[in-house]
């Protein structure tokens, strides 16, 4: 792609599978850098639609719409792990598609991926597939206790049961309707933390700061981003192997990769290296949203930017940062938040999703804070949290 095709040069538009709030976001730094836009999303009330020059209100399988989209874009690329692969396969034999269906589809399927990360040399807690009652009958009793997770269709906590010996793995696999699932052993985790990669066609990989996450519910509750949120050796860990998982699929588009740190004096630290990967998603992440406020480059703009051919160049972070993650759980009854309040606290950054209803674990926006110091942003952060009703970090 021509520098040519930026600005006044004609309608050229970039396209997205999903219409949640990624996608809205996708489609505003989109429309900053002079694209046209278009979803497509099923949902006539999507948060992306409501804002993209073109919704297509079809399903994500639907011929009809994909073909639509198809014409109308330049490029596509997708806000959700879940849209189907195959999908994704069609549209690329028309369209430039990043990332390609084989990475997204690496990402749906939890075997799959642990596969992909030993095959790149990155350390994953000890794990077996239970495809049937033979395979949960012979699982090596050093994988318990641990947690059970359906291959397929897992996130913010969903299909996953912790199990302390046989007889719960039994019971959580029937609950889980016997679909193939994978037992991941319980590693002694001091934290979380999470890296997001953007590699375009050439090979060229730049990534943003490593982030601190707080899990609540298995919901991501606070991002802390800032110099020495990590020990420098689990930084450069966790950044050159989120680049290889990136590099091993020939990955484009922006990734973001999920570790756990262990506790240091542990036997698993000492066997594992101190870091194991838990996921990848496919797009950007809600831990890299803080990058709108805190970086000169947001992941959004690196994910236009991978998808229209443009030139990638390494982030910088210019502010220290947290960002706490805004569920539906603290909204009233009868109106919203004090939102006043909490934007009179200095370095604060309010961003709201445009979803008309908020309910319990609903993700309805996020609040940055920057500032000089680390300790002025914990502090306002704090300030800010108290507000809202959010438990203290």
């Amino acid at each position: 792609m021509s520098e040519t095709t930026l600005g006044a040069q004609g309608e050229v538009t970039l396209g997205v599978m999903g219409g949640g709030q990624l996608g809205r976001m996708f489609v505003h730094a989109a429309q900053r850098m002079g694209y046209f836009t278009a979803v497509l999303d099923p949902d006539p009330q999507s948060p992306a639609g409501r804002v993209s020059h073109h919704h297509i209100q079809t399903a994500y399988t639907d011929p009809a719409g994909l073909e639509a989209l198809a014409q109308r874009c330049m490029a596509v690329t997708t806000e959700f792990e879940n849209v189907p692969a195959h999908s994704l396969a069609t549209l690329a034999n028309t369209v430039r598609v990043s990332p390609g269906a084989n990475g997204v589809a690496i990402a749906q399927d939890r075997a799959r991926e642990k596969s992909h990360f030993e095959e790149c040399g990155v350390p994953v807690a000890p794990y077996a597939v239970i495809e049937t009652p033979v395979q949960l009958a012979t699982v090596a009793d050093d994988l318990l206790p641990g947690i059970l997770k359906t291959a397929r269709m897992g996130y913010d906590g969903k299909g996953q049961i912790r199990v302390a010996n046989r007889a719960e793995l039994a019971r959580a696999w029937t609950e889980l309707k016997h679909v193939t699932c994978v037992l991941e052993k319980m590693l002694p985790l001091q934290l979380e933390c999470s890296v997001i990669v953007a590699r375009a066609a050439d090979g060229t990989c730049v990534n943003l700061p490593v982030q601190r996450n707080l899990h609540r519910d298995g919901i991501l509750a606070v991002t802390e981003v800032y110099e020495g949120n990590l020990p420098p050796t689990l930084v450069e860990q966790a950044i050159n192997a989120a680049k290889s998982i990136a590099n091993g699929v020939q990955y484009v588009g922006v990734l973001c990769v999920e570790f756990f740190v262990l506790e240091p004096d542990s036997v698993a630290a000492q066997a594992l290296g101190g870091l194991v990967v838990n996921e990848m998603a496919p797009r950007p992440h809600n831990s890299g949203h803080y990058s709108m406020d805190a970086c000169d480059v947001s992941q959004f703009e690196l994910q236009v930017r991978t998808l229209a051919g443009l030139p990638l160049t390494q982030p910088r972070q210019h502010s220290p940062s947290i960002m706490l993650n805004l569920l539906g759980d603290i909204w009233p009854a009868d109106g919203a938040p004090p939102w006043a309040q909490v934007l009179a606290l200095p370095g604060t950054h309010l961003h709201l999703y445009g979803k008309a209803t908020a309910s319990k674990g609903r993700k309805m926006g996020h609040l940055t804070v920057t500032g000089a110091s680390v300790e002025q942003v914990r502090a306002t952060a704090l300030q800010a949290a108290s507000l809202l009703g959010i438990a203290a970090f």
